[in-house]
């Protein structure tokens, strides 16, 4: 019988797979800031031009950049002789003004339920990922299922506990409030032409827009900001008959549910319609809360035997993430364009938005492009892939 020494294959190989294993650990490891970046950095961006915004005011357009939790103005301020700005154009509400005269619902009305849980998504798959780098049995299972039972708490809290709303990031409040439109006190000459002039056309339409909202709390903290949320919420509730109106709470699924709805609302005022939408995204909303839990327990029963096919679910499903976005951006856009109001003032065919690249829009030119948050997320898939790969070489070998 052959006795394996240090010349023999066995014993060499046996180097070579823990350099394997250090290196594919290391590099997942290197994943996880990557995951961290691409939550707070712009995913995506979206302009209009046309000859209303010449080029050397706008040398991007009308611009706005998507985060997973929500949209973000993408103007600066302008560097014009004829126009003094202290602050930048807001474009997400300019490009809003637009858009309904196609009948395009608001921006802040794609995506509300994504948007909301995007922390807890972003945290599972951060959680997962630990998973796939710890050794040993014991370990792992004993950090995912501390990581997973806060999230769960956390989640929980936010969700449906009273204040839960102020759990969730600032850039998610931020984004809720910019959507709620311009102060409506603001003086008429201090806005852009081309908003004042979609503004009055509005007015002379007879199109409501579901109430002013309080006076913007454009920088400000993130407690300011909820209370600039919860005044609006009291305005709406108090045009309500007393029997109907619900005091303010603060959890998460109130905020978005409520927001979701006067966000379908600003334009098109058409109730029942927006009701029916609602009702479907709460529906999606608790069916993924408990998807969430659901899928916390399933991963921690495929953690236990890193030997088993199942365990290359915990690299798997992040991996995917980059897709995961783009297969979303493309659905909520398709939406837009085939969700067309009647209400709105001129008629389009429904159509299909440029996802990426340049399109046409009447006598707008749109344009589509990743900004350097989707580089974040696919150098995060790209190192899980390339640390899957060396995993499998590792085994292959051992």
């Amino acid at each position: 019988m052959a006795i394996a020494t240090a010349s023999t294959p066995m014993a060499m190989a046996q180097p070579g797979v823990k350099r394997l294993g250090l290196m594919w650990r290391a590099l997942a490891a290197l994943a996880l800031p990557l995951l961290a970046a691409a939550y707070f950095a712009p995913i995506w961006w979206v302009a209009l031009k046309a000859p209303n915004y010449p080029e050397h005011t706008f040398p991007v357009g009308i611009r706005i950049h998507f985060h997973v939790d929500g949209v973000r103005n993408g103007c600066e301020i302008r560097a014009s002789r004829e126009v003094t700005e202290k602050e930048a154009l807001d474009c997400v509400h300019e490009m809003d003004t637009i858009n309904h005269f196609v009948g395009m619902y608001p921006i802040a009305s794609g995506g509300p339920v994504e948007k909301v849980f995007s922390p807890f998504l972003f945290a599972f798959l951060g959680v997962l990922v630990i998973g796939f780098i710890i050794p040993g049995k014991g370990l792992r299972l004993a950090v995912m299922g501390a990581g997973l039972a806060a999230l769960a708490v956390w989640m929980t809290l936010a969700m449906f506990t009273s204040g839960g709303v102020s759990y969730l990031g600032k850039g998610y409040i931020h984004a809720l409030v910019t959507s709620l439109g311009v102060d409506e006190e603001k003086a008429a000459d201090d806005l852009h032409p081309i908003v004042r002039q979609l503004k009055e056309s509005l007015a002379q339409s007879g199109i409501g827009v579901g109430g002013a909202a309080p006076a913007r709390a454009a920088t400000g903290s993130k407690s300011e900001l909820i209370d600039v949320l919860r005044g609006a919420y009291e305005q709406d509730q108090n045009r309500l008959p007393a029997a109907e109106q619900k005091p303010w709470t603060g959890s998460a699924m109130q905020v978005f549910t409520w927001h979701y709805e006067k966000s379908l609302g600003r334009w098109f005022n058409q109730p029942d319609k927006n009701h029916k939408l609602v009702t479907i995204m709460v529906a999606i909303a608790y069916a993924l809360f408990a998807a969430l839990l659901a899928a916390m327990v399933v991963f921690l029963v495929l953690a236990r035997n890193e030997k088993s096919p199942w365990f290359w679910a915990l690299v798997l499903v992040p991996m995917i993430l980059p897709g995961a976005f783009l297969f979303e951006y493309s659905g909520w856009l398709w939406w837009y364009g085939h969700q067309l109001n009647d209400m709105g003032a001129f008629t389009l065919k429904p159509f299909m938005p440029t996802v990426f690249g340049q399109g046409k829009v009447a006598q707008f030119t749109t344009l589509s492009y990743p900004h350097y948050g989707f580089a974040f997320m696919t150098a995060f898939g790209m190192l899980l892939a390339v640390a899957a790969l060396v995993r499998r070489r590792a085994m292959a070998d051992s």
